[in-house]
């Protein structure tokens, strides 16, 4: 009796490994950062991030970058934070964030 259930359990978790799931992907979060830092500094010696944060909401992705740069002509790496807006896997927006605790923003007073 346990043989009958062998065939279908199997073909049960092979489907679920192999479907793809519908929400974003962190698949290429890497490529997708690389590339970014890349473009805005394109002088760079070296580099390094950090994801500090993500938000997902579907097939958008929020994602907090902490970036270390070593450029050619400065002699101190320079730190930045972004925001990155990742819509279906691809890069649809880049807010540079102060760095700190805080972004300087009070709450709305009514």
């Amino acid at each position: 009796m346990r043989h009958r259930w062998i065939i279908p359990l199997g073909i049960l978790l092979l489907s679920l490994t192999l479907i793809e799931p519908a929400s974003a992907s962190t698949g290429n979060l890497g490529a997708i950062i690389e590339s970014f830092i890349a473009q805005h500094f394109p002088d760079a010696t070296s580099h390094f991030w950090v994801i500090n944060d993500t938000q997902w909401d579907g097939d958008e992705m929020v994602v907090d970058i902490h970036t270390v740069v070593l450029e050619k002509q400065l002699p101190v790496p320079v730190e930045n934070r972004y925001l990155l807006l990742i819509v279906h896997g691809q890069l649809t927006a880049a807010q540079r964030i102060p760095l700190g605790d805080g972004s300087g923003c009070q709450p709305d007073e009514t």
